[in-house]
């Protein structure tokens, strides 16, 4: 029994540090226009990559669940939203490990 709780012990604490690393972050459209492009790279990486979104887009009043990690490990990244009318809105240093949610208004 005593072994049993240990070892129920230790996977409740293992799973706490893969909780806190999670990427997994829910991107919500509140700007009237469409976001058509999404990009995220760690910060003080020079280089958008790809198009997250690919050949979706995202409507206003909706969202979609990213996972930003890109295998680095890093948990702060540069996030840009390219709208249907050309502007583009861009927030540096977004801790995605601590963040559920970002939001564009």
């Amino acid at each position: 029994m005593l072994s049993l709780t240990i070892a129920g012990a230790f996977c409740a604490a293992s799973a706490f540090p893969a909780a806190a690393l999670d990427r997994r972050v829910q991107i919500v459209n509140n700007t009237g226009y469409t976001i058509v492009e999404f990009y995220a790279s760690n910060t003080g990486t020079s280089d958008w990559q790809e198009d997250i979104l690919g050949p979706d887009v995202l409507p206003s009043g909706s969202s979609v669940m990213i996972n930003i990690d890109d295998g680095t490990g890093y948990c702060k990244y540069d996030l840009l939203a390219i709208f249907d009318d050309g502007d583009e809105l861009m927030k540096g240093d977004v801790n995605v490990c601590e963040v559920g949610t970002f939001t564009y208004n």
